[in-house]
């Protein structure tokens, strides 16, 4: 039984953009399709690690040759996208606490929406015994310094943590830095693993 289960946000424990999220999005941008998408999220690793919102909309806007119109909504736009979270998965982490469990939270997370999301969901967080945002730590998952960084928030060794993350690279990357990590499914599979 694992003593100390770290967890990523987005696809985990906070849910990933809606299909009307992305539309009201591209409805701003005044720009939608792969190539907008491909932009967004290639341009993501530096916003993860701490770039401002104004100057990422701007690499995103270079990146495809485009202005937006409204950047000011088109970050309102973002920010309110990554805001919603799974009940199911936010009731199981108050049980894992409860159980005495140590919780780590490990999220490639930009800087702009931290604090909106801690005053919605600050009752959740509370329970994690770290937080380790990319932003405030200057690297990005699977940079191998973020997971160890997060094992030395929580004063353990990569090698005593069981991590949870909705992508296969960020998985791998868990790996070779020493954490026993998962591809996350759902929450039976975490209740099993952690049970």
């Amino acid at each position: 039984m694992p003593d100390v289960i770290v967890f990523d946000l987005y696809g985990v424990i906070a849910r990933t953009q809606t299909p009307e999220a992305i539309r009201r999005i591209e409805g701003i941008a005044g720009a939608s399709g792969p190539a907008f998408w491909d932009a967004y999220w290639a341009c993501r690793p530096a916003y993860d690690a701490g770039q401002e919102s104004a100057s990422y909309w701007a690499d995103v806007a270079a990146r495809l040759g485009a202005a937006f119109p409204d950047v000011p909504a088109l970050i309102e736009a973002d920010l309110e996208s990554w805001t919603d979270v799974d009940g199911e998965m936010a009731d199981l982490v108050g049980e894992l606490a409860d159980a005495g469990r140590t919780l780590g939270l490990l999220s490639n997370i930009i800087g702009d929406l931290v604090p909106r999301f801690e005053a919605r969901h600050g009752a959740l967080l509370d329970r994690f015994d770290a937080l380790v945002y990319s932003c405030r730590i200057g690297v990005a998952k699977p940079d191998p310094r973020a997971y160890e960084i997060c094992a030395e928030r929580l004063g353990v060794r990569p090698a005593d943590v069981l991590f949870f993350d909705d992508a296969e690279r960020n998985v791998r990357a868990a790996r070779e830095a020493g954490m026993r990590a998962e591809l996350f499914t759902g929450p039976a599979q975490v209740r099993a693993l952690t049970g």
